[in-house]
């Protein structure tokens, strides 16, 4: 055999691994992030928010459900979730058995574009596109009602376009919130203006991270805005990052810690699922994020790092 026969063997050999990590491995690689910012008021107490994004869940994702529920034990003051719960018609009762625990505490959401429709089938190389080129392509509608019903009851604050005023270890809070921006269904005039200035913290949360929200947010003076919907880039290639954001931010920013504007933290979780039908993801772990929100006097340089899971958090394969 040349070495042209050879070459052309190894790469597919290559390829056919690297899909089969992907596939098989790394998205159910469940990982914490940690990061701590400097944006709380001064004199305020230390917060610990848990950021939950994008779980995309199937009913039979059973080691996912348990790896979530046993984030209760990191002791949240807040969980905030930004949206993609449902990934199936029956998945429900699944997000929450996932979420469990957490329903006790103090939490607030909005929905993305997979809590109101199905995921269907597309072509890979649409992600290509720019995010406002790209046609919507919507599954069946989903139960999303339902899950809204089952979280408000638990006493989470639905932020879709409204500001909630509430109390944290002390602590007043401000957010707001609104509906996807990927579907064109954010309407932030209905929360516009100044939020409290004597809050200890001004929250801000969407889904899918557009500048155009997160201008707004800035511009009224938010101290953090809380995303998801990028899955981090889903594929990405070490050294250069994530290839699509599959939103208007720039790849830089498609999972972790930035600064927006002069005043304003911006978290975009990867998240913890994939779409059935594009079920991968290469150096980009699904992940959650624990906030520890420290005052604005403490040194201004978030410490991020992303984290093992511990062997506590849920082990086993998901069927799907």
């Amino acid at each position: 055999m040349n070495t042209i026969g050879r070459t052309l063997i190894g790469t597919a050999a290559l390829g056919v691994a690297t899909l089969g990590y992907a596939v098989g491995i790394e998205r159910r690689a469940w990982a914490l992030r940690h990061a701590t910012l400097p944006v709380l008021s001064p004199g305020a107490r230390p917060l610990r928010v848990l950021h939950i994004s994008d779980l995309h869940m199937m009913p039979n994702q059973q080691s996912k459900q348990r790896w979530v529920a046993a984030l209760d034990e990191l002791e949240p003051d807040l969980v905030v979730n930004t949206g993609d719960n449902l990934a199936h018609q029956a998945a429900v009762p699944s997000v929450l058995r996932a979420l469990g625990p957490l329903l006790n505490r103090r939490g607030v959401f909005v929905f993305g574009s997979n809590d109101y429709y199905a995921p269907k089938p597309k072509n890979p190389a649409r992600y290509l596109l720019p995010a406002r080129t790209a046609k919507r392509i919507h599954g069946v509608p989903l139960p999303w009602r339902d899950l809204r019903a089952a979280l408000t009851e638990r006493g989470w604050l639905d932020l879709t376009h409204r500001r909630r005023t509430f109390s944290v270890q002390s602590n007043t809070i401000v957010a707001a919130g609104v509906d996807d921006p990927h579907l064109r269904r954010d309407r932030y005039a209905d929360i516009a203006g100044i939020p409290d200035p004597k809050a200890r913290l001004r929250l801000g949360v969407t889904h899918s991270p557009e500048p155009h929200v997160l201008d707004s947010f800035a511009a009224d003076g938010y101290d953090l805005v809380l995303a998801g919907h990028t899955h981090g880039g889903q594929l990405r290639i070490p050294g250069y990052g994530a290839l699509v954001t599959n939103c208007g931010i720039d790849r830089s920013r498609a999972r972790g810690v930035s600064r927006w504007g002069a005043h304003t933290w911006l978290n975009v979780s990867a998240g913890l699922g994939t779409s059935p039908y594009a079920p991968a993801r290469f150096a980009c772990r699904p992940e959650a994020s624990l906030l520890t929100l420290v005052p604005r006097e403490s040194p201004d340089h978030p410490s991020v790092r992303a984290t093992q899971v511990p062997a506590g958090f849920g082990s086993g394969q998901d069927i799907s």
